[in-house]
């Protein structure tokens, strides 16, 4: 095999290795100077066994807020949603993404086995 196959073919295996650690912290950050409108109010559908009611927010679409309806999402045994939201730092807004934390007491009881 040639050196220049060689190389190249060493590089394509490199990348690929390297691939997954590169993505594994891929995030998006956005951060606008204008403020979300208040929230919308929603009629919040009676329980339903196994699932959590993600409420609604405003989402950012590159030129303007848009309402995101709420919507039920499977639940997580020993974790709670924390819903998509806004916060203000310098002056700025930055969208926080909705995600699941691990709940204090399921945390502790594990941390005890």
């Amino acid at each position: 095999m040639p050196i220049g196959r060689l190389l190249i073919a060493a590089g394509i295996a490199a990348a690929a290795l390297a691939a997954p650690a590169a993505y594994a912290d891929v995030g998006v950050r956005i951060e606008i100077g204008v403020p979300p409108p208040a929230p919308r109010v929603e009629v919040v559908p009676a329980p339903r066994a196994g699932y959590v009611w993600a409420p609604g927010y405003w989402a950012w679409n590159g030129h303007r807020h848009v309402w995101v309806s709420g919507h039920w999402i499977v639940a997580r045994r020993g974790y709670h949603w924390v819903p998509e939201h806004w916060e203000r730092h310098d002056g700025r807004w930055q969208y926080a993404e909705g995600r699941w934390e691990r709940d204090r007491r399921e945390h502790r009881d594990h941390d005890r086995r």
